[in-house]
């Protein structure tokens, strides 16, 4: 299975309890959707199913069949858990798409010159950020807003930018 066929909805961070439960940061709209895919998988071809779920502050507390202890649960920390994408809801508005389908875009400056390309999203608490690398092999973080990223075109793999002014400079170490 190719790895675009899988997409990250979730992952295991510290146990919770001494009875084998996980927190998971969970990526889907209502964090407790995640136990709604059927069984997950992490990136080693490993099968985990949701038992149980509840909400917690930042993340979901889960128990997931055959993880009884404490010790099992420790073992899982930063397991990135994956579905399959069949088993995804299918996107019908064209302002919705999924972060995977963003990663490989092209990035397109109002010029049409090629800055780059998306190698991931990320978010450190303050909003969506594309990871994007520069053909001179730097990335650099432009925040996914539609001011800065106002076309989005999932088919043509492409998203026109119009990046705050100095993003794509070189840094010239002064």
């Amino acid at each position: 299975m190719a790895d675009n066929d899988l997409v990250l909805l979730g992952i295991v961070g510290a146990p919770h309890g001494v009875r084998g439960e996980v927190r998971i940061k969970a990526f889907t709209a209502d964090p407790l959707a995640i136990a709604e895919y059927g069984p997950l998988r992490d990136e080693q071809g490993r099968s985990f199913e949701i038992a149980d779920i509840r909400p917690a502050k930042e993340v979901v507390v889960a128990r997931l069949k055959g993880v009884t202890s404490r010790e099992a649960a420790e073992l899982l920390n930063g397991v990135k858990l994956h579905v399959t994408r069949d088993k995804l809801p299918t996107v019908e508005d064209e302002d919705e798409f999924l972060q995977a389908d963003l990663v490989g875009c092209a990035v397109i400056a109002p010029d049409g010159t090629v800055l780059g390309s998306v190698s991931a999203v990320v978010n450190y608490g303050a909003g969506d950020l594309l990871d994007i690398a520069l053909p001179d092999g730097r990335s650099v973080l432009m925040p996914f807003t539609r001011a800065f990223a106002p076309v989005i075109d999932i088919a043509a793999q492409r998203i026109e930018a119009v990046p705050p002014e100095g993003l794509f400079e070189a840094d010239d170490g002064k």
